[in-house]
């Protein structure tokens, strides 16, 4: 699957100013996250188990 064909969300915390802030991109077996100020970069991808767990860890 490309970058192109998945559907990207950025936080509602992300301002408008266009700092620094990243992309998520949930498939069925896969997270991708990039940059969003280089949407044509890389993509990091991970799986839900291993997202789940940064996420909860972040959010402590």
């Amino acid at each position: 699957m490309t970058a192109h064909a998945l559907t990207w969300f950025k936080s509602s915390y992300s301002g408008s100013e266009g700092g620094d802030c990243v992309e998520v991109a949930a498939h069925t077996s896969t997270i991708h996250i990039r940059d969003s100020k280089l949407t044509e970069g890389p993509v990091l991808t991970v799986t839900p188990a291993a997202w789940a767990a940064f996420v909860g860890d972040a959010t402590r």
